[in-house]
């Protein structure tokens, strides 16, 4: 009971932020798809970095373990592409037009819409394709600093560095 709890408060918490951060906005949606705004790139990267460091840390105290799903190359490429072509129509990613819905924009329901679509579409046909896509590409349980044969931090402080660096060069371009 204790981790759904947690998990409510963590999703009202990112909602706020989303809200703040006025990620929510279409124009804000728009104008990153068309690489012209990259706010929503650097509030989504900035979350990712802190996540990336957060984990380690607590997986270093032993406070948390993290739970590494085996990588399957297929399913994540035909995955990606269906989001990046749904959030090209719609104009929202999954957590956005959830925000935008609760900020009262009509026009996220019809993506929701579409994701459970999706998602009830993809349960039915999920035998079929569990046998052949999701096959394709199969690397089991693997992390990058796995795969480079470096320690996690190596890993961690080069993607922050270089993150640090984008929101540098994206500031000096005014994006």
């Amino acid at each position: 009971m204790s981790a759904l709890i947690n998990g409510l408060i963590t999703g009202i918490l990112f909602g706020f932020l989303l809200q703040k951060g006025r990620v929510v906005r279409y124009d804000m949606q728009v104008g990153a798809l068309r690489l012209k705004d990259m706010t929503i790139v650097k509030f989504f990267f900035s979350a990712i970095l802190t996540g990336m460091a957060g984990v380690a840390v607590l997986h270093h105290f032993g406070i948390a373990r993290p739970l590494i799903l085996p990588t399957n190359i297929g399913a994540n490429i035909i995955g990606g592409l269906i989001f990046g072509i749904g959030w090209a129509i719609i104009g929202y990613c999954p957590g956005t037009s959830l925000g935008a819905l609760g900020e009262g924009r009509v026009d996220a329901f019809w993506g929701i819409l579409g994701m459970l679509t999706g998602a009830a579409i993809i349960a039915e046909v999920y035998p079929e394709i569990s046998s052949t896509i999701l096959t394709w590409g199969t690397e089991g349980s693997i992390t990058l600093p796995q795969v480079l044969g470096v320690n996690e931090w190596v890993v961690i402080t080069a993607f922050v560095i270089g993150g640090l660096s984008l929101f540098v060069w994206i500031e000096k371009k005014g994006l």
